[in-house]
């Protein structure tokens, strides 16, 4: 079972976000945690608070235990854009735009089906080359 917690208009570029979330994608669950509190980039904070609360749904409404919980994916959209301009000589005016991301957590229930699959990988026997007879 996939379960998603979602954060709009986050008040960050998606080009920062995203350099945050590729860090931790690859990472186990508790492992993406501990590193996002430790990370020296706002946009961390922001993740965190997103998967801090897609734990709490897994766990209080579809009873999941953390321990059964795996990072599916991380998506960072971009948001509405808010259009400000900077007073320039001669009347003029550049424009300035403040983006703003869309934060998307997605966590996957190992089953016991999975966990058993995990456990018990087999190794494949190495094929030994088969001479035909004359």
């Amino acid at each position: 079972m996939k379960i998603t917690a979602t954060q709009k208009q986050v008040r960050q570029s998606p080009r920062k976000m995203r350099l945050v979330a590729n860090q931790i994608k690859d990472l186990s669950l508790e492992q993406a945690m501990r590193q996002l509190a430790v990370m020296d980039r706002r946009a961390s904070l922001a993740i965190l608070k997103v998967t801090k609360q897609v734990i709490a749904v897994a766990m209080n409404n579809h009873a999941q235990a953390f321990e059964n919980l795996k990072l599916h994916s991380i998506e960072i959209t971009p948001g509405a854009t808010y259009k400000r301009f900077r007073a320039v000589s001669r009347g003029r005016a550049h424009s300035i735009m403040k983006r703003t991301s869309h934060i998307k957590v997605v966590l996957e229930t190992l089953d016991q089906k999975d966990k058993e699959l995990g456990s018990k990988k087999e190794v494949a026997k190495p094929k030994t080359a088969i001479k035909k007879k004359k």
